[in-house]
């Protein structure tokens, strides 16, 4: 029998937060941009902070309004990920099969094991007492036959929870919850379907798949399946990560192009230093600029694979300037890099200088490893 665990570790980052300084214990904690700045937006908040209408995305200035007497910190990622990877190596320690859905998802298979553990609910109340006693994060876990289920119990847990839906009774379990429930159901999708008289899941199962692929297109299939219980069976061992990118919101919105070159030669260093870190190349490069007036732009250019600060910075400011809306002053800028491959596998065409610069990189990465980002960088000129 398929059992699939879905664990999530409840406001991560303010758990870790809270861990780092319990005075934030109890207190509307927001982790996020800075309020006084105006730009940016929440991350994610602690349950006391979501009482006044907080939420993840949410706009900072929107969040300010609502809760001024917030404590808003800016984050502190290596210790998240830090914690991140504690959690992961005592699910190793039970669990035959994990999949890092997240940097506080994970997915786990524990198919088969009814030998080593009779009962999944007392395994995940005894996983979820563990964690917290070992790290002090708390968790909810959800348990079914599939991802979806798994995903869906754990939400329905929080905080702090678990659910088990016991094979069979998925359709039971699910029919009175919300249709936005479901992974994926986003604002637009939600509008037909109550525009429809769905509301709750019961309502979608009891249509037609016929039906919800005349009104959701290809899309209708997939809602149909998990409406009645179903979804993915097996879980990736090794999910490797889609895309790094990184994103710089300018204080003032930025009409001086030099600058916001500036901005892109910065964010292409660190978007490359990722890629040397997971030994990988990158053969997708993209920019995204987002204007004054909100509207987003993105433009993508594929080449040969790649881990080279001066290829991809080259080719990004090309991108930029084919691209860019001139008379607009820019909000944002962001640079991503996709479609990975190994670097074992990379042809040099001119050996002698690329292994040069694959020596001076690998020296720039150990350094900035041990003394941070910022201890060294390549000629250009600064962004604001």
């Amino acid at each position: 029998m398929v059992t699939i665990f879905h664990l999530d570790l409840d406001s991560f980052f303010v758990s870790v937060e809270r861990i780092l300084n319990p005075k934030l214990e109890g207190k509307p904690v927001i982790v996020g941009a800075d309020p006084k700045k105006g730009r940016g937006v929440v991350a994610t908040c602690s349950y006391e902070a979501r009482k006044y209408g907080l939420h993840s995305a949410m706009p900072i200035a929107r969040a300010y309004k609502l809760c001024p007497q917030g404590i808003y910190v800016h984050g502190r990622h290596r210790e998240y990920s830090k914690y991140s990877k504690a959690v992961r190596t005592i699910l190793e320690q039970y669990a035959p099969i994990i999949e890092q859905a997240s940097i506080d998802e994970f997915y786990m298979d524990f198919s088969g094991t009814k030998k080593l553990y009779a009962s999944m609910y007392l395994l995940g109340l005894n996983l979820q007492s563990e964690i917290y006693e070992k790290l002090h994060l708390p968790c909810s876990i959800g348990i079914g036959s599939n991802k979806t289920i798994a995903k869906i119990c754990s939400d329905y847990a929080k905080p702090k929870g678990v659910t088990y839906v016991i094979n069979g009774m998925e359709k039971e379990f699910l029919a009175p919850l919300p249709v936005e429930t479901i992974p994926g159901v986003g604002k637009a999708t939600l509008r037909k379907l109550n525009a429809n008289g769905i509301f709750k899941i019961g309502h979608l199962a009891d249509l037609s798949e016929s039906f919800l692929i005349s009104l959701l297109g290809k899309y209708g299939t997939s809602l149909w399946k998990k409406a009645n219980g179903m979804g993915k069976t097996s879980i990736s061992i090794n999910r490797q990560r889609k895309s790094i990118s990184k994103e710089r919101t300018y204080l003032e919105d930025e009409s001086d192009r030099k600058i916001i070159e500036g901005t892109i030669f910065q964010l292409t260093g660190k978007v490359c230093q990722s890629l040397r870190n997971k030994k990988w190349l990158a053969s997708t490069i993209g920019i995204k600029l987002r204007y004054s007036n909100f509207t987003t732009l993105t433009r993508a250019i594929t080449i040969k694979p790649t881990d080279d600060d001066k290829i991809v910075f080259n080719k990004t400011k090309k991108l930029f300037y084919k691209a860019d809306n001139k008379k607009m002053s820019i909000r944002l800028v962001g640079i991503y890099l996709t479609n990975f491959d190994k670097t074992a596998n990379q042809v040099e065409l001119f050996e002698d200088e690329n292994k040069r610069r694959k020596e001076m990189f690998n020296a720039v990465t150990k350094i900035r490893d041990k003394y941070g980002y910022s201890s060294i960088q390549f000629g250009k000129n600064k962004a604001k």
